[in-house]
């Protein structure tokens, strides 16, 4: 039986947006801190780990930082596989507006060799939206100096058998500026708004 672990990549430095912390803003009503929790607990994410500054709202998730902090997103995975214990681990980032979808996308693909991504309408892979099997991720941690600080996710991931989820740009895309959260805060009051039509 398979079983899914998470890994939610928190605790970057929000820097084209001037240093905010792009987990807490809102989007829908919610923030994509919360909307990736719950889009992972609905994958059947146990554990879920979140690479970041411990939030006292979610005390319940375990939290962990990448040491020293800010080391990019491939050293925040290595620091959180030591407490993964599915067979297989989402990997999500906290700056999708539309987590949900995204999620759901991966788990509706065929799970084939070492894992799947996400990919945009270009299929460029979308690393950080992606559904891995444990052991492939413990692997290509093992060759990465200096526990992957400073190392690009393709570094780690690039080596592996993953197949990319083709999507829509407003699908794949995340939030790096305010023009991308404009975007989205607008994109999720349209949809608001069909869901209260009659």
């Amino acid at each position: 039986m398979k079983t899914t672990a998470a890994i939610l990549l928190a605790g970057g430095r929000g820097s084209r947006m001037g240093g905010v912390h792009k987990p807490l803003l809102e989007v829908g009503g919610t923030t994509l801190l919360d909307a990736a929790v719950v889009a992972a607990r609905a994958a059947g994410g146990d554990p879920i780990v979140v690479v970041g500054p411990a939030d006292d709202a979610h005390a319940d998730l375990i939290w962990v930082r990448e040491n020293p902090p800010f080391g990019g997103p491939a050293a925040a995975i290595l620091a959180a596989l030591p407490l993964i214990t599915g067979t297989r681990t989402l990997v999500l980032a906290c700056d999708l507006p539309r987590v949900a979808d995204a999620v759901r996308a991966l788990l509706d693909a065929p799970f084939t060799a070492d894992g799947l991504c996400l990919a945009d309408a270009s299929l460029r892979p979308q690393w950080l939206t992606g559904l891995y099997r444990t052991d492939a991720l413990r692997a290509a941690a093992a060759t990465m100096p200096d526990a992957g600080r400073d190392a690009s996710v393709r570094s780690l991931l690039g080596a592996l058998a993953i197949t990319v989820v083709a999507a829509s740009d407003d699908l794949a895309i995340d939030i790096d500026t305010w023009d991308d959260l404009s975007r989205a805060r607008s994109a999720g009051n349209e949809t608001e708004g069909r869901r209260r039509s009659p």
